[in-house]
């Protein structure tokens, strides 16, 4: 884990968050003594869209919703 100082995270703060790749993280250091950790978030998952596959089945078997054999005890 990278390490880096208090004084130099602060003057550069704006560059250290944007390289910093998401889940990464530095350790703050205060006279070669860790201090703070500064770890970036993932970004967030996108939320699925509804409709997204419509049209992609092209073909379904005629007997797609039927019973298979051997399964009609199971039936109420």
């Amino acid at each position: 884990m990278p390490t880096i100082t208090l004084e130099e995270a602060q003057a550069n703060l704006a560059e250290l968050v944007a390289r910093l790749p998401p889940g990464g993280e530095v350790v703050l250091t205060r006279d070669n003594t860790p201090v703070a950790t500064l770890k970036a978030t993932a970004p967030p998952r996108k939320t699925p869209q509804l409709g997204t596959l419509a049209g992609t089945i092209i073909h379904l078997a005629p007997d797609f919703d039927a019973i298979a054999d051997g399964f009609d005890e199971y039936l109420p």
